[in-house]
């Protein structure tokens, strides 16, 4: 099945959109566990705010927001992209099974790293609040 060039142009900058959004809302879940304690996730409790993860959600609320409504996204994107890097290096990773993320539990980073890295390359697509949209 081969798609039209036309419905491909318009909707492109559409599905851009739906996946800024909804990987952005993921992130935030991400970041109010950690800093809001909801969702509740026990290995947060007592989080201290000047600690690494106490500063991963407090980059990935700043970051997550912004993606989230595209205004400076790509830039926030990519940020958020290094970020989710360093969480796979230094928390997965480091857990031993460098190339496998199934194992050491780290495909989260590593989706979050490489999909943020697409927004900020790509831009928001539609429905974003800066002009950019493409």
């Amino acid at each position: 099945m081969t798609l039209s060039p036309v419905f491909v142009a318009a909707w492109t900058p559409r599905a851009m959109a739906l996946l800024r959004v909804v990987t952005a809302f993921l992130l935030l879940q991400h970041a109010t566990a950690k800093l809001l304690g909801v969702p509740h996730v026990a290995l947060f409790d007592g989080l201290p705010l000047l600690s690494l993860l106490g500063f991963a959600g407090m980059l990935e609320i700043a970051c997550g927001l912004l993606v989230a409504v595209g205004w400076y996204a790509r830039p926030a994107a990519f940020i958020v992209s290094g970020e989710m890097a360093v969480a796979y290096f230094v928390g997965h990773a480091s857990q031993g099974h460098f190339l496998s993320p199934m194992l050491n539990q780290g495909e989260p980073a590593v989706m979050f790293c490489f999909v943020f890295l697409l927004l900020s390359v790509a831009g928001p697509g539609a429905w974003s609040v800066s002009r950019d949209s493409t």
